[in-house]
């Protein structure tokens, strides 16, 4: 990755990654649009909610990092289209499963934001 807006991007999945492993809804509001849309596509989970419903499960979560659950995390690809528009494929490691992540970014005012997070799980084995 290169230029600002690259920069800005891993700036804005570090916070992604903090905000999920510590359940910090105050970190995911500045991460995510305020018009989000969050869905599950997990066979067999499949569920599909807005930025308030997806917060109010972050704030009663048990935060990941109490519980000293394993933490691991990946930007595996970033394709930018324009100055506006991008994608971001990325994986985590967290509660027990391992998390694949699509996640579409718009260039607001207030700086990269993700407008939708699709993701799938698989409960690790280990």
């Amino acid at each position: 990755m290169a230029g600002p807006d690259h920069t800005d991007i891993q700036d804005l999945m570090g916070r992604y990654f903090d905000g999920l492993y510590h359940s910090d809804s105050k970190v995911l509001r500045g991460v995510f649009h305020a018009d989000l849309t969050y869905v599950n596509g997990t066979l067999g989970t499949y569920e599909h909610m807005g930025l308030e419903a997806y917060m109010e499960r972050i704030d009663a979560r048990t935060p990941p990092a109490t519980r000293g659950d394993l933490r691991e995390e990946a930007i595996e690809q970033v394709t930018l289209k324009g100055d506006r528009i991008g994608i971001v494929e990325a994986r985590m490691t967290m509660m027990g499963r391992n998390y694949q992540d699509l996640l579409t970014l718009i260039n607001t005012d207030d700086g990269w934001r993700v407008l939708t997070k699709v993701f799938s799980f698989v409960e690790r084995k280990d």
